[in-house]
């Protein structure tokens, strides 16, 4: 009697073996292609939800620019402009955030010079949210209401609006799923005489 494999037997197994191992393989490379997606827009939409929070936080802290224009400067279904002291220093900034394309950004001015000047380069320049498709969706991205909750219309000026809605919809690939998910905020003007 003899113990071990044959070399057919010995084939034969490491055949089997391979077949499983290939099934396992493929398995897990599909579990984690799936997931990736899922963690690609899970990650995209809590940068999102974060980028709201500063611009509703900016948009809470609005206030009259060192020149002593307005608080809110431009009001645009995708793009916003206001005075806000944002970095805490003393002197107002003019920040605007607006869509580009798929983007949300936030671009800070700083006031320079006596009297203060704002500049039409910006300091700074922040990605909020990336995969953004309010523009493809026909969406707006701001909505603003004067201080009977009425939405602004064509004949609204900067100085009715008391109160600023902010939507996007994000989702890294619109065709496939787990889809978009939507972030929604808002915050009143509350450094406006009237709001005090």
């Amino acid at each position: 009697m003899h113990t071990g494999f044959t070399l057919v037997e010995a084939m034969i197994t490491i055949f089997i073996f391979s077949l499983v191992m290939f099934a396992i393989m493929q398995t897990i490379s599909t579990f984690y292609t799936y997931n990736a997606y899922s963690i690609a827009q899970s990650y995209q939409v809590d940068q999102a939800r974060r980028g709201m929070e500063v611009l509703i936080r900016d948009i809470r802290e609005m206030t009259f620019a060192d020149d002593g224009t307005f608080p809110l400067e431009r009001m645009e279904e995708h793009l916003i402009g206001f005075y806000s002291d944002v970095d805490r220093d003393d002197s107002v900034e003019y920040i605007e955030y607006e869509l580009a394309s798929t983007t949300l950004l936030k671009r800070v001015y700083d006031a320079v010079g006596t009297p203060p000047v704002y500049g039409s380069t910006p300091e700074e320049v922040h990605v909020l949210s990336e995969y953004v498709q309010n523009l493809g969706q026909a969406t707006t991205t701001f909505s603003y209401f004067d201080s009977n909750g009425n939405r602004a219309t064509a004949t609204t000026t900067v100085t009715d609006i008391v109160y600023v809605a902010a939507q996007i919809i994000v989702n890294i690939d619109p065709v496939r799923d787990p889809g978009e998910f939507m972030l929604k905020s808002s915050a009143a003007l509350r450094n406006l005489k009237e709001n005090i």
